[in-house]
């Protein structure tokens, strides 16, 4: 009989089982991937990542399945609808600001080549892997976040705090949060996601 892999969030939610186990911490090269962890964290911001989870699909689907070029033309009808679509979460700051960080986003693309290569360059392209044994030492934000945050924020990202960018961080795998006893720590380590 096959034992449960140890997992270092201890939950037996599957939304957040399948998040953990195929998602959480795998390196993100793809910049509509990227744009959507962006756009999500933000979202996250005083509130739970399982709520978060649960209403992903409909943020897909309410902003045109996170293409940077089709959020950066929103106008503000379009912010007005958001606000109306159901099952996303209503703050019209946190709308405004992914219509904001989509035109932003564009602009870094066009400076760099790609929003990949700008936002590993905060981790000298490549993970961070941390060696924390449980959930009380992870850090809220880190040197690498401020220095993003600082960054974005420059350039007139909204919403993008250090913490806010170190979620971010450990979402798209620019650093492995995942605890020493967890199965994935080792496997995204050695690559194998």
């Amino acid at each position: 009989m096959e034992s449960t892999p140890r997992r270092c969030w201890g939950t037996t939610n599957p939304l957040y089982v399948k998040y953990h186990d195929e998602e959480w911490g795998v390196p993100v090269h793809d910049d509509r991937n990227l744009f959507e962890f962006l756009v999500l964290d933000s979202f996250q911001a005083g509130l739970t990542w399982l709520i978060i989870l649960q209403r992903r699909e409909y943020f897909r689907k309410a902003f045109s399945d996170f293409n940077p070029e089709k959020v950066a033309k929103y106008t503000s009808i379009d912010a007005e609808r958001l606000m109306r679509t159901p099952n996303i979460i209503h703050n019209q700051l946190k709308i405004k600001a992914a219509i904001n960080n989509a035109e932003k986003f564009l602009s870094v693309q066009k400076e760099f080549g790609s929003f990949d290569a700008y936002v590993w360059r905060f981790v000298n392209g490549k993970t961070i892997h941390n060696s924390f044994e449980s959930l009380a030492d992870l850090p809220a934000e880190t040197e690498e976040s401020r220095a993003m945050s600082q960054d974005l924020k420059k350039r007139g990202f909204k919403f993008v705090g250090p913490t806010i960018c170190y979620a971010f961080m450990q979402a798209a795998g620019l650093v492995n949060d995942h605890l020493l006893f967890c199965f994935r720590y080792k496997q995204i380590k050695e690559n194998k996601f």
